[in-house]
């Protein structure tokens, strides 16, 4: 009898210390997760690998609005032969800083954007991820589409202006060729203009194009980005996270993938937000009407239009963001220690 009570209270011990110990690691998962989703530090990193990013790619962003912008005239006549022959005029037409126009209101709104879409998607990761810690690829296109819709408030405005000034030395060239004088626009003169013409709700103008794109776009390149960066190396630091090249060479490789996917869609966002038109181009009412008078006038071909250029703009943007936002530069300077 002694021996039975003597084995039930050693029982009755090794099951208070199991359950101790799973409360412990509940608790120190829960702590993780919380710091996981600490959101100054994403909102830096976001904002940083953007300012970065835009920096370094913004001249080819802007040979690709023109690019896809530009028609064919009557007579099969364009202004720009390829995506080099654009940045030789542009560049001989305005100069070194002209090749920058519109990017002070990219780098501007670039912060929040990129905060946005890095950590909106992180965190509806976090809340499909099932009990047992999986994410199905379904899961995962969900969140980052989602991630893409949470964006495009802050894409659309910044898209719209960014544009206008990017295709502004186009629309001027081929009205000077013309004969005619076209006034000079800055991005607070427009956006001033539209608000007082049309409200807020004019500097969402193509958002529905916008939407389709990011949406579609972010469906694409976070699995995408996810899988890739599984492979490879891992740190020392006992985080399990990729090493920084890996990261990098992921959002490079998912970035061209995804961009080229979705060019048919950001050609008629970019035609859709083209406020002002040279002589002789069509308007459009919407995103369907856009679709059938390419289709019509210029064929299949000019869906991919920038296709290239948009590959190489947004393939070492992406891949700078990514590597920006998992080194964890901001913990560094605010002097946290980064989440495993």
């Amino acid at each position: 009898m002694q021996a039975s009570s003597s084995l039930d209270s050693g029982n009755g011990s090794s099951i208070s210390s199991n359950s101790m110990l799973q409360q412990q690691h509940q608790t120190s998962q829960q702590q993780q997760q919380q710091q996981q989703f600490a959101l100054l530090p994403k909102i830096i990193n976001g904002g940083i690998a953007g300012i970065i990013g835009v920096s370094c790619v913004f001249p080819l962003d802007l040979v690709k609005t023109r690019l896809q912008n530009q028609q064919v005239g009557p007579n099969g006549e364009k202004m720009y032969k390829n995506m080099f022959d654009c940045f030789r005029k542009t560049y001989r037409a305005e100069g070194y800083f002209g090749m920058y126009r519109g990017s002070g209101v990219n780098i501007l709104l670039i912060t929040p954007e990129k905060a946005i879409k890095l950590t909106a998607n992180d965190y509806f990761r976090h809340k499909l991820t099932t009990k047992d810690g999986q994410l199905p690829m379904t899961s995962q296109m969900i969140a980052g589409g989602l991630a893409g819709a949470f964006q495009i408030i802050v894409t659309t405005p910044m898209e719209l202006l960014k544009i206008q000034m990017q295709d502004a030395g186009r629309v001027a060239a081929q009205a000077k060729e013309a004969g005619k004088a076209v006034e000079k626009i800055s991005a607070t003169k427009l956006a001033s203009q539209l608000l007082k013409e049309k409200g807020i709700f004019g500097l969402y103008k193509g958002i529905g194009a916008t939407g389709l794109r990011d949406v579609t776009f972010s469906i694409v390149y976070f699995p995408l980005f996810a899988t890739l960066n599984k492979f490879g190396p891992r740190r020392n630091d006992g985080s399990g996270e990729a090493v920084f090249w890996v990261s990098f060479l992921s959002g490079l490789a998912a970035g061209s993938f995804a961009a080229l996917f979705v060019n048919p869609f950001d050609v008629v966002k970019t035609r859709l937000q083209a406020i002002k038109k040279a002589d002789g181009e069509k308007e459009f009412k919407g995103i369907m009407d856009c679709i059938t008078k390419t289709m019509k006038y210029e064929g299949p071909t000019a869906f991919f239009k920038g296709g290239l250029c948009r590959m190489i703009v947004i393939a070492p943007l992406f891949g700078i963001a990514q590597t920006v936002y998992f080194l964890g530069v901001a913990e560094g300077l605010l002097g946290v220690k980064k989440s495993a």
